[in-house]
């Protein structure tokens, strides 16, 4: 998290400015059918063989007073997805074997290529949101326009962030099938369980 976001979040969870309640910012929730994008292996890229990405197009609306990196956090955090950070996206092909993630897109635009070289280059806008299973390659493939990212992981999870070729790749497809799907999905909690996806 940069250290300009790092401040605005602690002087508004002291200050309570721009700060929504758990209520609030589930208020904000929209209701959304999810856009299912399945990668396959592709030699470098892991993925997830029986995940899909779910890709959410304006599932989180805003308020004038309040932060909305301040609104996803608060989603996420109250749907038990929490140790919440505030950025970017990297510029370099990565993706995480030991959890899964989600990304909200608190403010600008971005395109992100998903599922490696060989994968999907796919436009997030403001109030989208993307829940990445482990293994899913990420890579931002152009600047962001004044881009702030909500990034959050569920509960007991093991945060790594390898690139292809730094890790065993054997090895990398056995740590992603043990990761377990989490009860409670980022957005809507437990009336939509991401067992229903995955």
């Amino acid at each position: 998290m940069s250290a300009v976001q790092g401040i605005k979040r602690l002087a508004e969870k002291v200050t309570g400015v721009g700060w929504p309640s758990l209520m609030e910012a589930a208020a904000l929730v929209q209701p959304r059918r999810a856009r299912l994008l399945l990668f396959a292996d592709d030699g470098k890229t892991p993925n997830n063989p029986r995940c899909p990405m779910l890709l959410y197009r304006s599932a989180v609306g805003f308020r004038r007073h309040l932060d909305p990196a301040a609104v996803f956090e608060q989603v996420f955090a109250g749907n038990g997805w929490e140790e919440s950070w505030r950025d970017g996206i990297f510029d370099f092909l990565h993706f995480h074997t030991r959890t899964h993630e989600v990304l909200g897109i608190a403010r600008g635009q971005v395109r992100v290529r998903f599922g490696g070289a060989k994968g999907r280059t796919v436009t997030l806008r403001t109030g989208d949101v993307v829940v990445l299973p482990a293994g899913t390659g990420h890579q931002r493939v152009s600047p962001g326009n004044d881009l702030l990212v909500v990034g959050a992981y569920p509960p007991g999870s093991d945060y790594d962030q390898p690139q292809p070729g730094e890790i065993d790749h054997r090895n990398a497809v056995a740590d992603i099938a043990r990761v377990v799907t989490p009860k409670s999905h980022p957005l809507y909690g437990e009336h939509e369980p991401l067992t229903i996806f995955w």
